[in-house]
């Protein structure tokens, strides 16, 4: 249905982020596309979409009508929905001819579709979504309703080729469900980028961006990691082969010169005492030294050889092992009393958010807490109250003094305007020296290249790993953890530094997460449903 031939695609900054490329999209299969962040996976979607032109190679479209799901939509933020939905043009003009207004310009709009609006209200409620809101402006609705409402422009476009770019981001439990079961109803081909590794276990094959090569793997995404696990460890045996073999060689070419020069030595006593003439002892000390010449040389080269191949291995090999951080315990003792809110009520508009007795909610340090419900059930106002950003419109609260260190989907605590260095300097309390701190930069992936990187370029995973730096170069962990929604814009990659960052974590844990994989890593020892 859709294929990428040899596609080649530079950045104008010369970066390369495609390298002969291939890739076939058939129909009704469900493709999920994996890779760190910043290799190209959104760029990849654009060529297929042909949003954009490969400078070399060419893609092959078999009357493919395509549909994009994208990750951010500031670009439609000035339009309605129905704008946005491309559903505009034919709802005017059906509403221009039921009027009576017979003008042909119409009917060539409305291309017979009759039944639009109709369409568009049970794709709409699907996704529980009234009919009104294709009047409203995009800017108005919160990424949640965004992405619904793309998700339900599915159903009214009916397109061959599915591209969704991390479509669970905002979404909570029942409309992942929901799109979990459309993925799997739909006659579609999908190509899904995701961290939601629920969703990429629907996925008929997992495709692989890396290093501007697309690389294919038959089944679902747990399948997947085996495969790479089990690539990994053969990788790793064949390195340890290599490097047992060159360190034989550096060995026997060692004793095999030694044996030489001594052999060397002895027959020149020998020439000496049996008083061989000087020039003939010049022309057998010559030849020696030839053939010990020509005895390194054979070495030498072997010795290249293997450590090529050993360079060719260790290139080959991808650093996939998660940062290990190792927090020191927080010195808070268990159970001491950190928040209390009895009968806490927020009204927005006169109208109370929660139900009218309010919420109830204890933390003593030590829990691990899990808060979850759906779209505007009030999850982040609540943190807001618990962190003392916002106060109760009733009910009580107490706050006990403690050390927080929040982390939020957009990594907000990091400075837009600082360098990585010096976001990092400015935690060194205990006076690090500079090659102390530029030292755990670099055990957190941040190489001499990243250091004067400002805050506002960095990627999801980039602002994760500073923070955790920063934790580090400070030499204490934070009595309590309160995370909203940490995983939505990170890679799987900078997913599995963060889970095993908390779960070793020992202190208190507040989470907001629709991430079901992520949160039954964590050691949850009481959840609260909103």
């Amino acid at each position: 249905m859709l294929e990428l031939q040899n596609i080649t695609y530079i950045l104008p900054n010369g970066s390369m982020l495609l390298s002969a490329a291939n890739l076939t999209l058939p129909s009704r299969q469900k493709i999920g596309i994996v890779g760190k962040n910043g290799v190209g996976k959104s760029t990849l979607f654009r060529l297929i979409a042909g949003e954009i032109t490969p400078q070399e190679g060419q893609i092959i479209r078999t009357a493919t009508r395509v549909y994009v799901v994208p990750q951010h939509f500031v670009q439609f933020d000035q339009l309605t929905v129905a704008q946005a939905l491309g559903v505009d043009g034919k709802i005017s003009a059906l509403h221009a001819i039921l009027a009576g207004d017979s003008d042909e310009k119409h009917y060539e709009v409305l291309q017979d579709d009759w039944t639009i609006e109709e369409q568009c209200a049970q794709a709409l409620a699907r996704w529980k979504l009234t009919s009104e809101i294709l009047n409203v402006h995009m800017h108005r609705l919160s990424g949640g309703e965004k992405t619904k409402i793309f998700l339900a422009g599915i159903a009214i476009s009916e397109p061959d080729l599915v591209l969704l770019d991390e479509p669970t981001n905002h979404l909570d439990q029942w409309a992942r469900e929901q799109l979990y079961a459309e993925v799997q109803r739909s006659n579609s081909c999908w190509a899904i980028i995701s961290h939601d590794r629920v969703l990429l276990d629907k996925m008929e094959r997992i495709v692989e961006l890396e290093a501007g090569t697309l690389t294919n793997y038959t089944g679902n995404y747990t399948h997947y990691r085996a495969q790479r696990d089990a690539q990994a460890e053969i990788l790793q045996q064949n390195i340890e082969q290599q490097q047992k073999e060159l360190r034989k060689a550096k060995l026997v070419q060692r004793k095999t010169l030694e044996r030489q020069q001594r052999s060397d030595a002895r027959g020149q006593q020998k020439q000496e005492r049996a008083g061989v003439a000087r020039i003939m002892m010049n022309t057998l000390r010559n030849k020696a030294e030839q053939s010990t010449s020509k005895t390194k040389e054979v070495h030498a080269d072997k010795i290249d050889r293997l450590q090529g191949s050993l360079r060719e291995l260790r290139a080959d090999r991808v650093d996939n092992s998660a940062i290990k951080v190792a927090f020191d315990p927080a010195n808070m003792h268990t159970g001491k009393l950190l928040f209390e809110g009895k009968q806490l009520q927020v009204r927005y508009n006169n109208m109370p958010l929660w139900a009218e007795q309010g919420i109830d909610l204890r933390i003593v340090s030590g829990d691990r807490l899990h808060i979850h419900g759906m779209n505007g059930s009030g999850k982040s106002t609540l943190l807001k109250l618990f962190l003392g950003k916002l106060e109760p419109d009733s009910g009580q609260v107490f706050r006990a003094e403690s050390r927080i260190l929040y982390l939020d989907q957009d990594y907000s605590a990091i400075n837009p305007t600082e360098s990585v260095l010096e976001q990092a300097q400015s935690c060194n309390v205990h006076g690090l020296e500079e090659h102390e701190v530029k030292t755990l930069l670099a055990r957190h992936l941040f190489h001499t290249d990243d250091w004067a990187k400002p805050g506002s370029v960095l990627s999801g995973g980039e602002c994760m790993r500073l923070l955790l730096c920063q934790m580090a170069i400070r030499q204490e962990a934070p009595d309590m953890l309160v995370l909203d929604e940490p995983t939505n814009n990170l890679d799987l990659f900078s997913l599995e530094i963060l889970t095993n960052a908390i779960r070793d974590y020992q202190g208190t844990l507040v989470v907001v997460s629709h991430d079901a994989s992520f949160v039954d890593e964590l050691g949850i020892t009481q959840t609260l449903a909103l």
